[in-house]
C-alpha cells in the first residue's frame, strides 16, 4: 500500500508562484502514472497534470497548460508541480494521486491512491 503526502500550498497574490510536492512512499514512480488534481469550493475535482511511465510522458489540462509544470524525482520518489502565473480561479485544494488502474491520466476515477491535499489560495 502506497502513501502520498502533499506539501507546498499557501496563500499568494495573483501572478505568484508555488512549488507543490508529493512525497510518494511504496511506489516505483517510473512504473506508474501519477497526477495532480484540484478541487475548488463547490466545484468538481479536476485533473490538471499527470506524468506517466519510464518515459515520463506528461499531460496537462487546457486550464493550466503553459503555466504549470509537473515533474518527478525518482531517486527521492517525489512528484512536483511548479505553479506559475497564479490566478484567483486557481484557488483550490490540490491533491496528488498515484497508480492509474483505469481510464485516462487526467480522470480521477482510475487512480488507486490519494493524498490528503494542500490548499492553494490566490488573491487578486
Amino acid at each position: 500500500q502506497g502513501q502520498l503526502v502533499e506539501t507546498g500550498g499557501g496563500s499568494v497574490q495573483a501572478g505568484g508562484s508555488l512549488r507543490l510536492s508529493c512525497v510518494a512512499s511504496g511506489y516505483t514512480l517510473e512504473r506508474i502514472c501519477m497526477a495532480w488534481f484540484r478541487q475548488g469550493a463547490g466545484k468538481e475535482r479536476e485533473g490538471i497534470a499527470a506524468i506517466c511511465g519510464r518515459g515520463g510522458n506528461t499531460f496537462y489540462s487546457d486550464s493550466v497548460k503553459g503555466r504549470f509544470t509537473i515533474s518527478r524525482d525518482q531517486t527521492q520518489t517525489i512528484m512536483y508541480l511548479q505553479v506559475n502565473g497564479l490566478k484567483p480561479e486557481d484557488t483550490a485544494t490540490y491533491f496528488c494521486a498515484a497508480d492509474l488502474r483505469a481510464g485516462t491520466a487526467l480522470e480521477s476515477h482510475g487512480y488507486k491512491d490519494w493524498g490528503q491535499g494542500t490548499q492553494v489560495t490566490v488573491s487578486s
